[in-house]
């Protein structure tokens, strides 16, 4: 009796073009987590540059700033992707 009620409960699972849309949401959204992912590397790729070769304080602060602002897009659209 347990198993009809929790078969019950579930929502079924989409076909067709529903399904084939949430997999490509998903494959969207992971590729932009992943690109916003590399451009923050760059991006502290680019502050440590600057503090090696003895740049100005706030530059080195602002791509600092920047690349943290990419990792919190990057970490959102994995989560997105994750909830899919």
């Amino acid at each position: 009796m347990s198993m009809a009620a929790s078969s019950a409960s579930r929502a079924p699972e989409p076909r067709g073009f529903k399904r084939l849309w949430r997999v490509l949401k998903q494959l969207f959204y992971e590729t932009v987590g992943a690109l916003f992912a590399i451009l923050a590397l760059g991006w502290l790729n680019s502050a440590f540059r600057a503090w090696t070769r003895d740049v100005a304080h706030w530059l080195i602060g602002l791509s600092i700033v920047v690349a943290l602002l990419f990792v919190f897009f990057a970490v959102s659209s994995f989560r997105r992707a994750r909830s899919l």
